[in-house]
C-alpha cells in the first residue's frame, strides 16, 4: 500500500493523498475511489485526477459503465412497466425512469416516451445494492438539456476514456469542430454520444472525428477537425 498524489498511477488499495488549502473544503470523490472513515482508497487501477476545486477520481480505460450518482448518461428506452420505463445505459443492469421524472409531468400530462427513444438523463440513484434510477430534470425541476432526444441523429458508442477526454475543460475538440460546421450533441458518461448535424454526411463525419480524437493530441485536434470538414466539402 502506498500514498498516491494527483497525476500518479493508482492501484486498488492505494491510499489517496489529499491536500487542500482550505481544511474546511469538502472533498468530493468520483469513480474509482471509496471512502472508509477519514481515509480514501483507490478501488480501480488508473491515473489519479483532480478537478478544481477538490474533486478526485481515477481515470482508467474501461468499456463497461459503472453507474455513479449525479452523472449524465445517454440511454435507450427498452420497455415500459406500469409507470416506469426501463432504460439501457450500458451497465450490467438497466435503469428505471419514472414518467414523473420529466418537467411538468403529471398523471394527466404524461411525457411522450416510446420504446426505442433515446434519452439524455441524470443518475439520481446509483448503488451496487439498488436499481439505478434516472431523472430528466435538474434540482429545480427544469429539464434544461435533459429529456428525449430528437428522432434524427446518430447514436455512437465509444470508450469511457474518450468521453472523459472530450469533456475535460481543456479539450478543444467540440469548440474546434463547431467552427467548421453546426451540430447538436449529447455526451453521456456511459460512453454513448448522440450526434445530429445538418446532413447525414456531416453527422457521420463528426462521428468519425470523435472516434479519431481518442488518440489525437490536443495540439492536433484543430488540424483533425479541419481535415474532416474539408473531406465533407469535397464529397458533397
Amino acid at each position: 500500500m502506498m500514498e498516491v498524489e494527483p497525476e500518479e498511477v493508482a492501484m486498488p488499495g492505494d491510499v489517496i493523498k489529499i491536500t487542500t488549502e482550505n481544511p474546511k473544503q469538502k472533498i468530493v470523490i468520483g469513480p474509482g475511489l471509496r471512502r472508509e472513515g477519514e481515509t480514501i482508497y483507490a478501488c480501480k487501477a488508473g491515473i489519479l485526477k483532480k478537478r478544481s476545486p477538490s474533486i478526485y477520481y481515477i481515470d482508467s480505460y474501461q468499456r463497461r459503465y459503472i453507474p455513479s450518482r449525479g452523472e449524465t448518461v445517454v440511454g435507450i428506452v427498452t420497455q415500459k412497466a406500469g409507470d416506469i420505463f426501463k432504460v439501457d445505459i450500458g451497465a450490467s443492469d438497466q435503469a428505471s425512469l419514472s414518467y414523473l421524472a420529466f418537467e411538468g409531468a403529471s398523471k394527466r400530462n404524461r411525457p411522450d416516451v416510446q420504446i426505442g427513444d433515446i434519452v439524455y438523463a441524470k443518475l439520481l440513484i446509483a448503488s451496487k445494492d439498488m436499481e439505478s434510477e434516472l431523472v430528466c430534470v435538474d434540482s429545480h425541476g427544469k429539464k434544461g438539456k435533459l429529456g428525449v432526444l430528437g428522432p434524427k441523429g446518430m447514436l455512437l458508442s465509444c470508450s469511457l476514456n474518450l468521453v472523459r477526454k472530450l469533456l475535460r475543460e481543456d479539450s478543444p475538440f467540440f469548440r474546434a469542430f463547431g467552427m467548421e460546421q453546426p451540430y447538436e450533441l449529447a455526451v453521456g458518461m456511459n460512453g454513448r454520444v448522440w450526434i445530429n448535424a445538418k446532413t447525414v454526411r456531416e453527422t457521420v463525419a463528426l462521428a468519425n472525428g470523435i472516434l479519431a480524437a481518442e488518440f489525437t493530441p490536443n495540439d492536433k485536434i484543430q488540424e483533425l477537425c479541419q481535415t474532416i470538414a474539408q473531406t465533407v466539402l469535397e464529397t458533397s
